[in-house]
C-alpha cells in the first residue's frame, strides 16, 4: 500500500459517497485511476465493507460499557457466542487479567444488566467487570499517516 492508496482511504473515511472524479482530483489521479485503486483495495481486504457511521446516542442507544471478561477456559472459540449478543460491537480475546474485552452500547443501564447477565451465560465465563463511559471525547477512524517509507 503506498502513499496514493492511503490518500485515498483517508478520503474514504472522511465521505465513502464521493465520486470517482473527486477521489481522483484529491489525490492526483483520474477517476478511472481511483476506481480501479479503491477496486483493489477491496480485492485485497483492505477496505472491508461501506457503511454509515450512525450517532449512537440519536439512535437511542447512550449507554456505552467496556466489559472485561474473566473465564475458566480459553475464550478464542467464543466468538460466536458473543457475536450472538447484538448489542457487543467489538469483542477481542486480550492478554492479561481478563480474556475478553467487549464493547457494549444499549439504551439504559437496565439493558447493559441484562446483557451482562447474558454473558455470564457463556460457556466458561467466570466473571466480568463493567466500566460505563460518562463522555467520549474522540472517536478516530483507523490511522493512515504513513509511519516511514513504504514496504517494498
Amino acid at each position: 500500500m503506498d502513499h496514493i492508496d492511503r490518500s485515498l482511504l483517508a478520503q474514504l473515511q472522511q465521505d465513502a459517497t464521493q465520486p470517482y472524479a473527486a477521489l481522483g482530483r484529491a489525490v492526483g489521479l483520474s477517476a478511472g485511476a481511483a476506481h480501479e485503486r479503491v477496486r483493489k483495495l477491496r480485492e485485497r481486504g483492505v477496505i472491508r465493507r461501506t457503511t454509515v457511521d450512525v450517532d449512537p446516542a440519536a439512535a437511542g442507544l447512550g449507554v456505552l460499557a467496556y466489559v472485561m471478561v474473566d473465564s475458566t477456559a480459553w475464550m478464542g472459540d467464543a466468538a460466536g457466542d458473543f457475536a450472538a449478543l447484538p448489542e457487543i460491537v467489538e469483542a477481542h480475546v486480550i492478554a492479561g487479567t481478563a480474556s475478553v474485552l467487549v464493547k457494549v452500547r444499549t439504551a439504559t443501564t437496565e439493558q447493559l444488566q441484562d446483557v451482562l447477565r447474558r454473558i455470564y451465560a457463556i460457556g466458561g465465563v467466570s466473571g466480568t467487570q463493567a466500566t460505563v463511559v460518562l463522555e467520549t471525547f474522540f472517536e478516530r477512524p483507523v490511522p493512515l499517516e504513513p509511519a516511514g517509507p513504504d514496504p517494498a
